[in-house]
């Protein structure tokens, strides 16, 4: 129970990595904050939470709209009265080519994962820094490297790197570690897109990329979560502006 008394907001958090990481740190003690753009998803993940003797709501939140974030962290403290962890999972992809990408591609990426992200670690941190402490997790992605057919979601995953090393720096003297995980190919809603989008059986593409992972299979949610939970929690005190990759060994 290493996140007993503590309050977590997940965005994102109605699917994927998101909702692991939602059941994760609940089943270790946390109160937890589901955000979802979809309230159902959400709604889902808090219910199982609270049926397991958890703390838990949902919202739905579109994190590229500032009244919505904000409207989502003021709602976790007025009920949970405190805001100690916030890990940000919302994501969408929009992939292609770059001679095909158009700006909607673009700005929907960047939007939801670079100023969502900002815009929910800036609600977030005025009430870590009031207290001096918290724990920031921000998603990012083997993808950062770079990624055929996914320019906007590299710039937007590289981004998110460089964002949790600024934040390490500017909110570390307030007692706040801020890190970025970067998954690689994990089973979710997400990369089953990807499948459907090269005209592939989902199984198929999981075994063709697992032969090419040096630990032989794709990775679950709960793979990442666990690395999540690792940084949220005061076992990581002295580690911050950091990004672990999360993907069954190093890219050849």
């Amino acid at each position: 129970m290493r996140f007993r008394d503590r309050v977590a907001l997940i965005t994102g958090g109605g699917r994927g990595i998101g909702a692991a990481t939602a059941q994760l740190l609940a089943r270790q003690g946390a109160a937890v904050a589901v955000t979802d753009v979809d309230a159902g998803p959400a709604e889902e993940i808090a219910a199982g939470i609270r049926a397991e003797g958890g703390r838990a709501l949902a919202t739905a939140c579109d994190v590229t709209d500032r009244a919505q974030v904000e409207a989502a962290v003021a709602q976790a403290v007025a009920e949970f009265g405190r805001l100690d962890i916030l890990v940000t999972c919302a994501g969408i992809i929009r992939d292609n080519l770059i001679h095909k990408l158009t700006d909607d591609d673009w700005d929907g990426v960047i939007n939801t994962h670079l100023k969502g992200t900002f815009l929910a670690v800036q609600a977030a941190q005025r009430h870590m820094v009031a207290r001096r402490y918290g724990k920031i997790v921000l998603l990012s992605s083997t993808s950062a490297l770079g990624n055929r057919g996914q320019a906007n979601y590299a710039a937007a995953k590289a981004g998110l790197q460089g964002l949790a090393r600024t934040l390490a720096i500017e909110l570390g003297p307030f007692g706040i570690n801020v890190n970025a995980v970067a998954p690689g190919f994990i089973e979710t809603r997400m990369t089953r897109a990807v499948a459907e989008r090269l005209g592939m059986d989902y199984e198929q593409l999981k075994q063709v990329v697992a032969a090419e992972i040096p630990l032989g299979r794709v990775g679950r949610p709960d793979d990442v979560a666990n690395v999540i939970a690792f940084l949220c929690s005061d076992e990581a005190a002295y580690v911050s502006g950091q990004t672990i990759y999360v993907a069954g060994g190093p890219r050849g």
